[in-house]
C-alpha cells in the first residue's frame, strides 16, 4: 500500500526515449515500452524481463545490448511486462504473439559513455562526501532471510554504521517497516498458490526460498501455512498435519466466525509463513523476519473440517503512538464479502477493551485510507443519526475508540463540519443521509462485543 513508482525508473523519474518501429519480437529489449494485447484491448507496457518460452531461462538484456539473433526461428520469447498506468498486480508474462509490432516502440536512449562515466565519478564523490557526513545514499536493502515485517511508511535506506541489533531495536520502538524500492521493482516469482479448495494467482513478489519460486503451483497448508513445491509432498503433509485451526488462543466466536490471537515470539514459524503469504498480496512492504514484537489476530471461518483462515491483522505489543493495527489483509478468495470491515471493527473492539483510542499505522496508502475513511464515516453517521442532544468530538472519541484526528478527517470528508452562531457543529447533508440509507439496507457482518473473551495484557 503506497505510491506506485514504475519499475526500472527509480523514484518515478522520466527516462528519455527514442521511438521507432520494429519488425521482430527479438528486437525488443528490457526497458522498452511496446504495445501488447490485454483483455481485448491494446495497452502500452514496459518490458521488465525476457525469457525463452521453451527453456524458461531469463534472458537479461538491457537497452545497450545488441538485438538478439533471430536466425533461430524455433525460439519463442515471453516478456514480463508492466502495463503503463495500471497497478503492478497486473504485471504478467506474455507470449510474443500478443505483441503489437504494428505500433511504435519506445526505447530508452543510450547514454553517452563519456558523460556517463563522468556522472558516475561525480556520483561516487557525492556519496563519499555524504557518507562522511553521517547519512547514506539509497541502495539495495539487505536480503536477510530472517524476518518479516511490513508497513506503509516512506522508504529510508538503512544506515551502514548501524548494527543489526540497533536497527531492530529502532524498529521495535518506531513503528513498522518502510517500503523498500528494491523490493518494489521485483517481478512476481510465483504463478499459482493452492490453499485448500482455492487456487489463487499472486499479485506481487514474495521472498519465498528460491527452490519454491517459479513452480507451476505452490501448495500451502491452510492450517499451519507450511508450503510445498509439489502435490506429493503436500498430500503427505496433510496426512500428518494435526492442526485444524491457527496455533493460538481463540478469543472470539460467533456463528461460523472465530478470531485467534497469536504471539509472534511463541509461534515464529507460523507468523513468518503468514507474512510470506501476505506479501503475495501486499505491495510496497519491506520484509523483516523479526516477528517477536507483534501480535497477530487471525480471522477464520469454521466448518466440519476446521477453521479456515480468511484474513488477519497484526499490531505491535507496545506502540508509543497507540497504533492498534500494523498490517491488514483479507485473502483474495474472501474479498468483497465484508470481511475487511470486520477486521477493522475487531481492532477497535480490542482498543475499547483496553480503554484506549487507537488508529492504524500512518501513512496509509490510497486504498487503505479510502477503506478506513469509509469505515469511520459509516460508524460516526450511524451513531449521530440515533443521537439526540449535544455531543463533543472527545465524547465521540471515547465512544468509538477513534482518535480525534481520525474523527475530524472523516467528518471533513463528509463535509459535515459547519460554523453556526459562533460555534462549530456537525451537519449531515442529504447526500450523506442517502448514502446512510443505502448502507443500512446491506446485511453487514458485525462484531458482537459480548462474544469477545479477551483480557488486555499489562
Amino acid at each position: 500500500m503506497g505510491g506506485n513508482s514504475r519499475p526500472g525508473t527509480p523514484g518515478g523519474q522520466k527516462v528519455e526515449t527514442t521511438v521507432t518501429n520494429v519488425s521482430d519480437p527479438s528486437q525488443l529489449s528490457i526497458g522498452c515500452k511496446a504495445f501488447f494485447e490485454k483483455d481485448n484491448e491494446i495497452r502500452q507496457a514496459e518490458v521488465l524481463s525476457i525469457r525463452d518460452k521453451a527453456m524458461r531461462n531469463n534472458i537479461q538484456r538491457t537497452a545497450e545490448d545488441a538485438p538478439l539473433d533471430a536466425s533461430n526461428s524455433k525460439i519463442e520469447y515471453e516478456f514480463y511486462v508492466h502495463y503503463v498506468e495500471f497497478n503492478k498486480r497486473l504485471d504478467e508474462w506474455v507470449s510474443e504473439s500478443r505483441a503489437r509490432l504494428d505500433k511504435p516502440v519506445a526505447f530508452p536512449k543510450k547514454k553517452n559513455k563519456a558523460t556517463h562515466g563522468g556522472s558516475q565519478q561525480a556520483a561516487r564523490e557525492k556519496r563519499r562526501k555524504t557518507n562522511t557526513g553521517g547519512s547514506v545514499a539509497t541502495g539495495t536493502a539487505p536480503q536477510t532471510p530472517d524476518t518479516i515485517r511490513h508497513d506503509d511508511s516512506v522508504y529510508t535506506a538503512p544506515q551502514k554504521n548501524i548494527s543489526k541489533e540497533k536497527e531492530i531495536e529502532k524498529l521495535r520502538t518506531g513503528g513498522s517497516m518502510a517500503q523498500s524500492t528494491s523490493e518494489v521493482a521485483r517481478m512476481k516469482n510465483l504463478n499459482v498458490i493452492e490453499m485448500g479448495q482455492y487456487q489463487v494467482e499472486p499479485w506481487y513478489f514474495s521472498p519465498y526460498p528460491l527452490e519454491y519460486a517459479h513452480t507451476p503451483i505452490l501448495y500451502i497448508c491452510e492450517f499451519c501455512l507450511c508450503f510445498y513445491a509439489n502435490k506429493t509432498q503436500y498430500t503427505r503433509h496433510r496426512v500428518k498435519c494435526t492442526l485444524q485451526h491457527p496455533p493460538g488462543n481463540e478469543i472470539y466466536r460467533k456463528d461460523d466466525i472465530s478470531f485467534f490471537e497469536i504471539d509472534g515470539r511463541r509461534q515464529k514459524t507460523y507468523c513468518r509463513n503468514l507474512c510470506l503469504l501476505s506479501k503475495c498480496f501486499l505491495d510496497h512492504k519491506t520484509l523483516y523476519y523479526d516477528v517477536d514484537p507483534f501480535l497477530f489476530y487471525i480471522m477464520t471461518r469454521r466448518d466440519e473440517r476446521g477453521c479456515h483462515i480468511i484474513g488477519y491483522f497484526s499490531k505491535e505489543k507496545e506502540s508509543s503512538d497507540n497504533f492498534n493495527l500494523a498490517c491488514i489483509l483479507t485473502l483474495p478468495q474472501y474479498q468483497r464479502m465484508g470481511y475487511g470491515r470486520v477486521l477493522m471493527q475487531f481492532s477497535y473492539e480490542l482498543s475499547k477493551a483496553e480503554g484506549k483510542v487507537g488508529s492504524p499505522e500512518k501513512p496509509l496508502s490510497d486504498l487503505g485510507l479510502l477503506s478506513y475513511r469509509t469505515y469511520w464515516s459509516e460508524v460516526l453517521v450511524d451513531m449521530l443519526v440515533g443521537f439526540d442532544g449535544e455531543i463533543s468530538i472527545d465524547e465521540l472519541s471515547h465512544m468509538t475508540s477513534f482518535t480525534i484526528q481520525d474523527i475530524m478527517h472523516a467528518l471533513f470528508s463528509l463535509d459535515a463540519i459547519r460554523y453556526y452562531h459562533g460555534q462549530h457543529c456537525i451537519v449531515l447533508s442529504e447526500r450523506v443521509m442517502e448514502a446512510y440509507e443505502r448502507f443500512k439496507k446491506k446485511n453487514h457482518r458485525k462484531i458482537d462485543s459480548s462474544c469477545l473473551k479477551w483480557v488486555p495484557k499489562n
